[in-house]
């Protein structure tokens, strides 16, 4: 019983990786959703393509391979990064190209009479957009972002494919020295099922809180 008490030290060690990354890269993910989320919206075609280009390179090319191009490949320009950090930039650029279109989305389905409000009082652009329409678009966003959330959370398990300990390397590491499969990685998966609850009870809370205090907001 002492030597898995040990063992399941070790996965709560790897349990508080997963989280920083979690949440790392998830702020990360969100401010480039919203760069290239209003990027797509821009006026301006430079803007415009260049966030259509971040999004669709990330989308479209695989998270394993970003993970070890940001750990392998950018040392040989110059760019040396700890196993955290490419772990993090790799997440968090590749979440935050899906979580772009759900800004932009979100922004596109407020109702067209906000925007001719907003005209009526006189607002510019960026006012409009700071008080009218995105407080309106964030209660749009909320749900698909606690799903984006969730599924960094899931993908951190290919960190460990650069030797950073997350939960996953450290199951990795207590089969292989105790040569049982069960136990460690049943552990894992309630953890991460236990994380995912985390985000969504949060994402929800906060969905109603928003709710509230909308009537506010609408012009």
């Amino acid at each position: 019983m002492t030597q898995w008490s040990g063992y399941f030290g070790l996965i709560l060690q790897g349990a508080l990786v997963t989280i920083e990354l979690t949440l790392m890269g998830s702020v990360l993910a969100m401010i480039m959703a919203f760069l290239a989320g209003l990027g797509r919206l821009s006026r301006f075609f430079a803007i415009r393509a260049l966030a259509t280009a971040y999004i669709e390179f990330f989308r479209g090319t695989s998270i394993f391979v970003q993970l070890f191009w940001a750990y392998f490949v950018l040392p040989f320009i110059g760019i040396s990064l700890t196993p955290l950090q490419a772990g993090v930039l790799a997440l968090g650029l590749n979440v935050g190209a899906y979580a772009a279109e759900v800004v932009r989305g979100a922004i596109q389905s407020i109702g067209r009479e906000q925007y001719e409000a907003c005209t009526a009082l006189n607002l510019g652009r960026w006012q409009a957009m700071r008080h009218v329409i995105l407080p309106q678009a964030l209660l749009v966003m909320l749900p698909t972002f606690g799903n984006n959330a969730i599924e960094l959370l899931k993908a951190t398990a290919v960190v460990s494919l650069i030797s950073l300990t997350d939960l996953t390397f450290q199951a990795q590491v207590v089969r292989s020295q105790t040569g049982n499969t069960m136990v460690p990685f049943t552990t894992i998966l309630v953890i991460y099922f236990g994380l995912a609850l985390i985000i969504s009870w949060g994402v929800r809370s906060l969905e109603r809180r928003m709710a509230r205090g909308l009537d506010g907001v609408r012009v």
